[in-house]
C-alpha cells in the first residue's frame, strides 16, 4: 500500500466568509468548514481557531498551515507588522494581526500571502495555469485583484500588487463615479460586484446577459488586461471570483476590449485574433482561495 500524502491546513480569509480546509490538493479534501468574516476580527479568529482545531483533531496531524488574506496586507518579513491587514476598507479589520496570532496558536510551519497570489498558486499547480511558469489571475468579487506569477513566484516588492485599483480609461460617455471609497473609477470601483450592483441596482446574478452594465464592466476589464499584458506580458490571464462565474459570455466582450485597447499594437496569434485563449477562465472555480491556502502551506515543505 502507498503511504497516504501528507495533509495542510489552510485558511481562506475573505470579505463575507472565512474557509478552512484541511487536505492535500482538489482530489484530497478531508474537510472544509465556513465561517462567517464578522466585524469583529479577534471574535472571527477565535472561530477559525476552534474549527481548525476541530478538523485537525479529526484527521490527525498536518504538516503546515496557509493563510491567504484579503487585503492590503504586510508580506515583508522583516517588518514588525508582517502578517497584519493593513489599510483595508473592511469594517474592523484594519491593522489586525493575523499570521503571528495563527503560527503562535497552531506551532505550526506557516505562510502568509494574499488571497489572490494564493488563488494563483493554486492555478498553476491543479487549474488553468499547469505547466506555465508566468501568468496573471484576476478575480472579481467583492474586490478585484490580480495575483501575478513570474517565474514560478508571486510578485513582491515593498507591497503586493494592487492592479485592482489602477485607473483606467472610462468607456465613451460613461460619467458613473464609481464606487470604491479610495479612488472612486478603477477597476474595483466600475466592475467589482459592488459596483455592478450599485449602478445596475440589482445584483450581477441578477443581470441578464444582454444588459448593457456589462459591456461597461467588459471596457473595464479588458483594459485591466491590456495594462498586464503590455507591462508583464503574462502568458495568460485567467479570471475568478464570484461575479464572472456564471456569466461566459463575458469573455468575448473581454476579449474585443481588450484588442480595442491595444490598437493593434502587438500582433501575436497567442493573445488575439480567432481562437486565443489568452483570457480564460480559472479552473478551479470556488475552489481556487481554499486551495490557494494549501499550495501556500504546501510551499513551506517544497522550500
Amino acid at each position: 500500500m502507498l503511504p497516504s500524502a501528507p495533509l495542510f491546513a489552510g485558511v481562506e480569509l475573505g470579505g463575507t466568509k472565512c474557509v478552512c480546509i484541511v487536505g492535500s490538493g482538489p482530489g484530497d479534501i478531508r474537510q472544509m468548514r465556513s465561517v462567517e468574516t464578522g466585524l469583529h476580527p479577534q471574535a472571527t479568529l477565535r472561530q477559525i481557531e476552534q474549527t481548525l482545531d476541530d478538523m485537525i483533531a479529526a484527521e490527525g496531524s498536518v504538516e503546515a498551515l496557509g493563510i491567504a488574506s484579503f487585503g492590503p496586507v504586510d508580506l515583508d518579513p522583516d517588518s514588525q507588522r508582517f502578517g497584519f491587514i493593513t489599510s483595508t476598507p473592511k469594517p474592523g479589520w484594519r491593522d489586525t494581526n493575523v499570521a503571528a496570532r495563527l503560527r503562535d496558536r497552531f506551532g505550526l510551519p506557516m505562510a502568509f500571502d494574499t488571497d489572490v497570489n494564493a488563488a494563483a498558486l493554486a492555478e498553476g499547480l491543479w487549474g488553468a495555469a499547469q505547466g506555465l511558469d508566468d501568468f496573471a489571475y484576476v478575480t472579481v468579487g467583492t474586490g478585484i485583484g490580480v495575483g501575478i506569477v513570474a517565474g514560478g513566484k508571486t510578485i513582491k516588492g515593498f507591497a503586493h500588487p494592487e492592479a485592482g485599483h489602477i485607473r483606467v480609461a472610462r468607456s465613451p460617455g460613461d460619467t458613473w463615479p464609481g464606487n470604491c471609497p479610495f479612488h472612486g473609477a478603477c477597476v474595483e470601483g466600475l466592475a467589482s460586484g459592488p459596483a455592478i450592483e450599485a449602478r445596475a441596482g440589482r445584483p450581477a446574478a441578477q443581470i441578464p446577459a444582454d444588459d448593457p452594465v456589462w459591456d461597461l464592466v467588459a471596457h473595464t476589464l479588458g483594459q485591466l488586461c491590456a495594462m498586464l499584458t503590455l507591462t508583464l506580458a503574462p502568458k495568460r490571464i485567467l479570471f475568478g471570483g464570484g461575479v464572472l462565474n456564471g456569466q461566459a459570455h463575458l469573455y468575448g466582450l473581454i476579449q474585443k476590449h481588450f484588442e480595442d485597447s491595444l490598437g493593434g499594437y502587438l500582433d501575436h496569434p497567442q493573445i488575439i485574433g480567432v481562437g486565443a485563449q489568452y483570457i480564460r477562465p480559472a479552473g478551479l472555480a470556488e475552489l481556487a482561495g481554499p486551495l490557494g491556502a494549501l499550495a501556500l502551506a504546501q510551499g513551506t515543505v517544497r522550500s
